[in-house]
């Protein structure tokens, strides 16, 4: 156990400035977990599997997640850290992803990050569909100082996204010269159910 490589992935979720755009969306969104729905699949269900017994994979469950605030996700991201060793990868999917910006322009690690992958995260606000990322804004003019902090930096984005625009890819891409983009043509908001570049970048670490 330990000599294998550590994977921490943090989960989108959504986070709204003003309470009143909550109330609406609890009003308005659509019900997906009915006896009669289809259950989405998504790669990140599958990554402890995809990556192997070489792999110890962290998927913790962030602080309610319809409705997040950046104190609570950080509360709960440092409660793991007793059990993160050098070496981690850091893997942050759309808010996921915007808090560890957030949290690494602002504080800095107990441990070495090997890598920092960010998949369809967002640089700003912007409106994500009735949510513009709430306390998760960070001083976007910080954020190349993220690459003094892990070895190396990876920003993920299709081309296609209708959550996050492409363009805050590329504003991510201009803040972190160090960083490697991937871009993609058809892979909207990633919600797809297999992500095989994904583990193959993990992989060729």
């Amino acid at each position: 156990m330990g000599d294998k490589q550590q994977v921490f992935y943090i989960h989108g979720g959504k986070a709204y400035s003003n309470y009143s755009d909550y109330i609406e969306y609890l009003k308005t969104a659509e019900i997906r977990n009915l006896p009669s729905s289809i259950q989405m699949k998504k790669w990140s269900n599958s990554l402890p599997e995809s990556l192997g017994e070489d792999y110890e994979v962290f998927m913790p469950s962030m602080p309610n997640s319809n409705n997040a605030k950046y104190k609570e996700w950080k509360i709960w991201f440092e409660r793991h850290f007793e059990y993160l060793k050098d070496g981690v990868v850091l893997l942050g999917w759309s808010q996921g992803g915007y808090f560890l910006t957030k949290y690494l322009i602002e504080n800095e690690l107990p441990f070495i990050a090997k890598a920092l992958i960010l998949v369809a995260a967002p640089f700003e606000a912007d409106d994500f569909g009735g949510e513009d990322g709430g306390d998760f804004a960070f001083a976007t003019e910080k954020v190349g100082d993220i690459a003094e902090k892990v070895e190396k930096i990876y920003i993920l984005h299709s081309k296609d996204d209708f959550v996050v625009p492409y363009d805050h890819a590329l504003r991510f891409k201009a803040g972190l010269p160090p960083a490697t983009l991937l871009s993609f043509e058809d892979k909207n908001h990633f919600l797809i159910e297999e992500f095989p570049e994904i583990i193959s970048l993990i992989k060729s670490m």
